[in-house]
């Protein structure tokens, strides 16, 4: 009978299905049946194995792109029984020159599996180096063998330090910046670029510009939470300037089964809860995953809350040892009524309560008297800190379905093929009411508010296809990909053109109905195709350079219509253009003595002009966006791999780069120069202590941004810093575990983010702030719970001083900014068993 070895287990693969075993069925069936029963009507599905870097964590292309997805599977060892296998190959030696001895001996066939999520070989570190970075090379590269900063957050510190959605856990990472923007769009900021300048990507695809597609998600569902710094157009395509944010969902394992199950609540009378089940099945070579959860997330803000629901699932089939197919289908859906945000006030205008540590600056009103309103001080009136101004039949929402499936096939030792096809589809509806402006006119001392409706219809369809090869080019190791990839994309509006509005009371809000609506249509489509080599060549056995480049073709027709239906020719629609952008990186890594990887990378990107390529309008001029960076730094991680620290700077300029000036027009600024500096480290010194902490050192200007005003007259932002970027952040936690009959563990953690401004003027500054939070949890026993492995009961305080700041400001909604949320407590419970 055959043995496979998987992430370190050794099972007979038969065992569990002798049909005298009637009492281990019954027991497998119990613990499966329910979340089987789901899985058994998707596509079916598995990964296949390719010679990989090192004995590294398998990684390197998405699951999205490249079929990885399924690629969980750690190394595979097929031997025959009773027969000495071949010597392992010493490590930094290419796995695909493992041959196994023919005189005589077995023959054995050791293949490192392809890039996907799950796979582990080589041991965690206190930063996660040894983590695959699926979205940051295609390469079946670590973190650490990357030539980028890539940071990896895994589920286990998602779950360690609370972070309940994905605004959390980027919050959680190197000089990120993150606000969940108007409508509840997660918006980021890092390296000096925000917004639609950071990709954001599903399992490795790109949907299309973040602040339209974007949305909140619970954590739960997923495995783990990649972000790459600085332009990455070489993986990810059009856009990416200050990197991109992939979210992978969890996949299945080969092994025993196994379930997790959790539920909290929180001080704000939100909660969560969520099932998870996995492993294989009694059918040989069959493994699955299965997800759900459900969050009604309230916030702190009257009458609103975002209501979270997620069920994904996947099946890995091995049909062979060289050939494996996978399927994954996920369904997302939110339920909201939205916090538009808080508008700004004159601190001496007669009644107000003004704050303090919250804004500061300069107040102007933007929308009712356009950058010529008197200047005074601004504040937040104490009396506003939980009001919402939104009608009361405001309603918004999504349903997103995504459909995945794919094959790997090893057509020799060093040779793969992958390919996947992926669906999605999607509908999302905003009906609200968004801007809140505070009228200071005599006899006015009201907010201006003004609707919006908007709703999506989005599909996109797509397929990526991998060639790997490995091989010995002059003497050295090498290794090569191509890819090809192509997407269709439909994306329909239709978006109200009343803009109703009125005027209401800044405290007690008499908040009315949406009332009058008009709309008209907008049809966008979009052809993607792609082409894309990347190569890795050591030249000794620690250093190797690393590049690669991708020719795209991006074909884009709009076409609107009026509110009566009739075509807006006038506006010059329908029309239609081409881009054709060519964007690489080359860098190198050099491990200049053990543990100590120095590195260095050129990389660009490119998008289409105003960086939203839904946006773009006839009369705009249709141009690339151009940006490159430099990077140098260094990857340290200690002899017993319990201290790892990384370092590096960066240089990142913007050209042509389109800034918001309302929610629907655009400046074109010169560009944007961006430096700095970040420093991450990790230590476990001893037992159960850990520290971790980051900083981040920014300075981003906008250079010859000279515009024309609303009033005719010439103006320039030339000096002044993008909105939403600080030149400080930084984060700090320690943690101890007492390793006592039930397990428990005391944190702490702080976050502090410098002043940051909400628009390119500079007038209004979002004063700097600091939070902490404090948690604890203990870890019971199964001898206390028959049946379950482990239940952790956790208690958590967050933002334990309970300090009030700005946490985001949208250029596009310039007389209001969201508020962060004050100190909260929650109680959870999770089980796995």
């Amino acid at each position: 009978m055959s043995v496979i070895e998987r992430n370190g287990q050794i099972a007979p693969v038969l065992a569990r299905v002798r049909a005298s075993d009637s009492v281990a069925i019954k027991s497998w069936l119990r613990s499966s049946i329910a979340p089987l029963c789901v899985l058994m009507a998707l596509p079916l599905g598995a990964v296949s194995p390719v010679a990989a870097q090192d004995g590294a964590k398998s990684g390197g292309e998405s699951s999205a792109q490249s079929g990885g997805a399924a690629g969980n599977l750690g190394p595979v060892v097929v031997t025959e029984p009773k027969r000495k296998p071949a010597r392992r190959v010493q490590a930094g030696v290419e796995r695909s020159r493992i041959a196994a001895r023919r005189s005589g001996r077995a023959r054995t066939r050791e293949i490192v599996p392809a890039p996907g999520p799950n796979a582990t070989t080589a041991p965690a570190t206190p930063l996660n180096l040894n983590a695959a970075a699926d979205s940051a090379s295609r390469l079946g590269l670590t973190a650490r063998e990357i030539p980028a900063t890539v940071e990896v957050i895994d589920s286990r510190t998602i779950e360690d330090r609370g972070f309940k959605t994905t605004t959390d856990v980027a919050q959680g990472a190197t000089g990120v910046t993150a606000g969940d923007a108007p409508g509840a769009v997660a918006s980021f900021s890092m390296r000096g670029f925000a917004g639609t300048q950071i990709n954001t990507l599903y399992n490795g695809i790109r949907i299309g510009p973040s602040e339209m597609t974007g949305r909140i998600m619970d954590t739960f569902n997923l495995d783990r939470v990649e972000i790459l710094k600085g332009p990455a157009s070489l993986l990810s395509g059009e856009g990416a300037t200050g990197g991109a944010v992939n979210y992978v969902t969890k996949t299945p394992h080969t092994g025993p089964i196994t379930n997790d199950a959790f539920v909290s609540y929180d001080s704000f009378h939100g909660y969560r809860a969520g099932y998870g089940s996995g492993g294989s099945t009694l059918i040989d070579g069959l493994d699955y995953r299965f997800d759900i959860s459900h969050s009604n997330d309230k916030s702190f803000i009257d009458d609103t809350y975002s209501k979270l629901s997620n069920v994904s699932g996947q099946l890995n089939y091995k049909i062979s040892d060289s050939f494996k197919i996978w399927g994954a289908v996920e369904y997302k859906q939110d339920t909201d009524r939205y916090y538009w945000g808080t508008p700004l006030v004159p601190a001496n205008y007669p009644g107000i309560v003004p704050t303090t540590g919250i804004v500061s600056g300069q107040w102007t009103n933007y929308y009712l008297n356009g950058h010529t309103g008197m200047l005074n001080p601004v504040t937040i009136d104490a009396r506003t800190l939980n009001t919402t101004y939104n009608v009361l039949d405001n309603h918004s929402g999504a349903n997103e379905l995504w459909l995945r499936s794919g094959f790997q096939w090893d057509i020799t030792n060093n040779i793969q093929l992958k390919s996947q096809v992926y669906a999605y589809d999607a509908q999302r509806h905003w009906f609200n009411n968004e801007i809140n402006s505070f009228d200071d006119s005599p006899g006015g001392g009201q907010v201006y508010r003004e609707r919006l409706s908007v709703d999506h219809d989005q599909k996109l369809y797509g397929n990526v296809t991998d060639l790997t090869i490995n091989s010995n080019l002059l003497g050295f190791d090498n290794r090569f990909v191509t890819t090809v990839a192509a997407s269709s994309l439909q994306f329909n509006v239709v978006q109200d053109d009343f803009f109703n509005n009125d005027f209401v009371n800044l405290i007690n809000p008499d908040r009315g109905l949406y009332g009058t609506q008009q709309t008209k249509n907008f049809y966008t489509h979009l052809d993607d195709v792609a082409l894309a080599f990347e190569d890795r060549i050591k030249l000794t056995g620690n250093f190797a350079l690393i590049g690669g480049i991708r020719i795209e073709d991006i074909s884009l027709s709009r076409t609107a219509f009026d509110v009566d239906g009739n075509l807006r020719s006038a506006a010059g629609y329908p029309f239609s253009t081409t881009f054709k952008p060519v964007t690489g990186r080359i860098g190198y890594t050099w491990e200049a003595v053990p543990g100590a990887t120095f590195y260095s990378q050129y990389a660009t990107a490119a998008d289409p002009t105003v960086a939203n390529i839904f946006n773009i309008g006839p009369t705009m001029p249709l141009r690339l966006t151009t940006s490159r960076t430099y990077e140098t730094g260094v990857k340290l991680l200690s002899a017993d791999k319990r201290a790892e620290v990384t370092i590096s700077a960066f240089d990142i300029e913007r050209k042509n780069v389109y800034v918001p000036e309302s929610g629907i027009n655009f400046d074109l600024a010169g560009k944007i120069a961006s430096r700095g500096l970040e420093v991450a480290a990790g230590v476990n010194p001893f037992g159960g202590l850990k520290l971790w902490g980051n900083v981040a050192f920014v300075h981003s200007r906008f250079v010859d941004f000279d515009y024309i005003d609303g009033n005719g007259n010439p103006a320039s932002y030339s000096g002044m810093t993008p909105p939403n970027v600080p030149s400080f952040v930084s984060n700090a936690g320690a943690s101890y575990r007492f390793e006592t009959m039930w397990p428990v563990e005391l944190g702490a953690s702080m976050r502090h983010v410098g002043d940051r401004f909400n628009f390119q003027d500079n007038l209004v500054t979002m004063d700097a702030y600091t939070t902490y939070d404090v948690y604890a949890f203990v870890d019971i026993p199964k001898s206390f719970f028959q049946g379950v492995d482990r239940t952790r009961l956790t208690f958590r305080v967050r933002n334990l001083t309970d300090k009030r700041y700005a946490q985001w400001g949208d250029p596009g909604y310039t007389d209001q900014v969201i508020l962060g949320a004050p100190r909260s407590y929650e109680v959870a419970a999770s089980f796995k068993w």
